[in-house]
């Protein structure tokens, strides 16, 4: 069978491989076997080379991230993650955090853009927690900026005032460039889709969201065939779950995305199911929008389909080989509809399957697909 749909064009690549914390390694370890079957049906190759980030790396070398999983991942063609984050580790100062080996990684690649698809399949409809009537269709993508903003600006710290009182400061900023750049990213990913752009900031209170409004107003007139709304934050957060049909590309800041991802992703049925990319910079980066779930972590339970529909992004993104993305979307979408399901998505119909299951349908899916292209 795997002699029928191997590419003509074959290719190697080197993916640093991160599994960091909690459910990290366990959903890595399907999305492997993903690339796997892909290097069998397709012919391609893929050397993989394994780095700690995060609480891991913070045990092993004393900080979250360590310069050889730093070189390593400049020196590959892409990146995959799975998840950064561990208690035990909640009360060290922030350079010594698990999250900071994240941010650190993100900085280090040079990626501004994180998209994160918010796509509801038919079958996944009854896990939504909205209306089937609401949020049937839902089909959108978060354009957000990685690299700038809260998470980034300096001065930032805890410090003590004159009176002795503790005083917290984080720097909200950002540049022209910045937004600039972000901004083609988000017009460009809507002439391929639905022709929409919606811009979401609070520029009725900040001044970094009157120069967003601004710098993405002039940016949307190189696309003139593109529509263009702007739309505050708290409004955008209540249209999300009032009327989801309503967005095509979302863009805007840094923390704005990391919130309306995460509830876009309830949309969907569960955070379980949206994967991002991370572009722009040297080396794409390529993960699950959730986090390390420790409470979960080592039962074997968690979805691994953000994980996997990641490494679709990977292959669209930084391997130019749309065929075999769309193989992969093609495997998870009929894992569902044939009626397999990890506990986030389980509504007492289906079959209830845990992680190590979940990964061996899509991929035995994947041949079925490839084989039939």
């Amino acid at each position: 069978m795997s002699e029928r749909v191997r590419s003509p064009q074959a290719r190697s690549f080197r993916i640093a491989v991160l599994p960091g914390d909690g459910i990290g390694p366990e959903v890595v370890a399907q999305a492997v076997k993903v690339l796997r079957a892909i290097e069998e049906l397709f012919g391609h190759r893929f050397e993989l080379a394994y780095f700690p980030i995060g609480g891991v790396a913070l045990r092993e070398t004393g900080v979250p991230f360590p310069d050889r999983t730093r070189e390593g991942c400049l020196q590959s063609d892409a990146v995959l993650l799975g998840a950064v984050g561990a208690p035990e580790f909640d009360a060290n100062p922030p350079p010594l955090k698990p999250e900071t080996g994240l941010l650190e990684l993100r900085r280090s690649l040079g990626v501004f853009a994180n998209l994160r698809p918010a796509v509801l399949l038919d079958p996944l409809i009854a896990a939504s927690p909205l209306r089937p009537e609401v949020v049937r269709g839902t089909d959108l993508l978060i354009v957000r900026e990685l690299t700038g903003g809260l998470y980034f600006g300096t001065p930032r710290g805890i410090e003590r005032d004159v009176a002795g009182n503790e005083v917290a400061v984080n720097t909200l900023r950002y540049s022209r460039a910045e937004i600039e750049r972000v901004a083609r990213v988000a017009f460009h990913a809507a002439r391929r889709r639905r022709r929409k752009v919606t811009s979401v900031d609070k520029a009725n209170v900040l001044e970094t969201s009157q120069l967003w409004r601004r710098v993405v107003t002039e940016v949307a007139a190189e696309f003139p065939d593109v529509e263009l709304e702007h739309v505050y934050v708290d409004a955008c957060a209540m249209y999300l779950v009032a009327h989801p049909r309503r967005f095509d590309v979302i863009v805007t800041e840094n923390m704005f995305g990391d919130i309306l991802s995460d509830e876009a992703a309830m949309l969907t049925g569960s955070i379980g199911m949206l994967p991002s990319a991370s572009i722009g910079g040297r080396v794409g980066l390529y993960e699950p929008v959730h986090g390390s779930a420790p409470d979960i972590a080592g039962q074997g339970v968690a979805n691994p389909l953000a994980t996997i529909a990641s490494i679709a992004m990977m292959f669209r993104y930084s391997f130019d080989l749309p065929d075999e993305a769309a193989a992969i979307e093609r495997a998870i979408a009929l894992a569902l509809a044939r009626g397999y399901r990890t506990a986030d998505i389980y509504r007492g119909e289906g079959q209830l399957v845990g992680t190590e299951a979940m990964g061996d349908q899509v991929v035995a899916l994947l041949r079925d697909v490839a084989s039939s292209a």
